[in-house]
């Protein structure tokens, strides 16, 4: 039946004292058999195995810690109040300070050369502090350190279209930096996902509005500074606090299942470059000599009617003197042009025919045989052989020839 049922005078099956009668109880409180080793003044015997006292346990540890219980004074003698009276004011105050110290020392942090801690008061923002040794109250205050220098990146891969009509896979890397860690903790749930996001619509729309052919070739620097510019624009209104640093393009190229197609298309343009680059090279070098050439009959033809000018005007001038000196002397003058003609013809000859007056015979000399036999002797020296020299030599020949005529004539008369 239960402990507390009428008939059970009030047994306390947890506390064995009670059941017996005050007169029973030993001076100590304490029954005979109870083990001197149990904090809690359990039986050793093992009889009664009944739950630890409360009231007990709670007396051993205040003595342990050194507070006395209060007694009541009664009719019948000093007894146990059965609770512990007020703990001791010096207890308390260590107690309080302890607790202080232990809060006032929690509330104590150090922000890194990197870092910017936010503070919140009671969930919401107080201040951004900087880096160096700081508290804030515990438990009213929560600080979240960010790092601002850290360059973090994002990696963004997709396939687009382009305003004409083609579509291209492009890759891209994002490198950025938290500018402002108040915005970057409060004002986002989740600024890289935004970030990410933000660089979707950026790229899409940069490509978007582009053509193929400038986005596989040269394009690709133009492609990063727009999507940087458009996507900072993006995270300005957003609030996300990030500050984009650079924009790589890290690939730009055809889908794979058309990409030898691209290949051929691309390599088709390169050798068209090259091809172009090489004529132009050609055209340069051929262009210059052909100017310089030009340039260069044009100046000798220019000397050559200048030279022909003055040589028809001097012949002009010498004519007229000549003429002027023959209507003076026509004899002499036309004996002497004769003179000059002939001159001027056999100069060039080697070889002369001589007809003797009142002769059948016609005489044969061989002028270069005759000089050359001359220069050998030592008599002329061919080299310095002028006009005058041809006139004396001639000369020479035409009396030598005469004598040679007279003798064969005077030989004939005899016969």
């Amino acid at each position: 039946m239960a402990w507390n049922e009428p008939g059970n005078n009030d047994k306390d099956p947890w506390n064995p004292d009670k059941n017996r009668n005050s007169g029973d109880r030993p001076d100590d409180g304490r029954d005979k058999d109870t083990n001197s080793n149990d904090p809690w003044g359990r039986p050793s015997g093992g009889k009664d195995q009944s739950p630890p006292d409360l009231e007990e346990a709670f007396k051993k540890l205040m003595g342990m810690l050194g507070v006395k219980k209060s007694r009541k004074g009664g009719s019948g003698g000093g007894s146990d109040s059965g609770f512990p009276g007020k703990l001791s004011g010096s207890l308390i105050a260590i107690v309080l300070v302890a607790i202080i110290g232990l809060w006032g020392a929690s509330g104590v942090y150090q922000i890194d050369q990197q870092e910017r801690g936010v503070v919140l008061r009671l969930g919401k923002y107080y201040e951004t502090v900087m880096p160096g040794l700081h508290w804030n109250p515990a438990m009213i205050d929560s600080v979240s350190k960010v790092n601002v220098t850290k360059v973090r990146s994002h990696d963004h891969k997709a396939l687009m279209l382009t305003v004409d009509d083609n579509i291209v896979d492009v890759s891209v890397s994002v490198q950025y930096s938290v500018e402002n860690p108040k915005d970057f903790l409060l004002n986002v749930k989740d600024p890289e996902e935004s970030l990410a996001q933000a660089t979707e619509s950026a790229l899409r729309h940069v490509v978007g509005s582009s053509e193929m052919d400038q986005i596989l070739t040269e394009g690709r620097e133009l492609l990063a500074s727009e999507v940087k510019t458009r996507l900072q624009d993006y995270n300005n209104a957003y609030g996300t606090g990030l500050l984009i640093s650079k924009v790589n393009v890290e690939n730009t190229q055809a889908p794979t299942q058309v990409q030898e197609a691209f290949d051929d298309v691309i390599k088709a343009k390169e050798d068209e470059l090259r091809v172009r680059n090489e004529a132009e090279s050609y055209a340069n070098g051929i262009i210059p000599e052909a100017r310089g050439n030009a340039q260069r009959i044009r100046e000798e033809a220019e000397a050559y009617r200048s030279e022909i000018v003055a040589r028809a005007s001097g012949q002009a001038d010498r004519f007229d003197r000549l003429y002027r000196e023959y209507v003076k002397a026509p004899d002499v003058t036309r004996q002497r042009l004769y003179i000059e003609t002939m001159e001027s013809v056999y100069k060039d000859t080697n070889k002369v025919v001589v007809d003797t007056k009142g002769g059948n015979n016609m005489m044969y000399l061989p002028i270069d045989q005759l000089m050359k036999n001359q220069a050998s002797a030592g008599k002329i020296d061919v080299k310095s052989l002028d006009s005058g020299s041809v006139s004396s030599l001639t000369d020479q020949v035409i009396n030598e020839l005469s004598k040679r005529q007279g003798t064969a004539a005077s030989r004939q008369g005899r016969n």
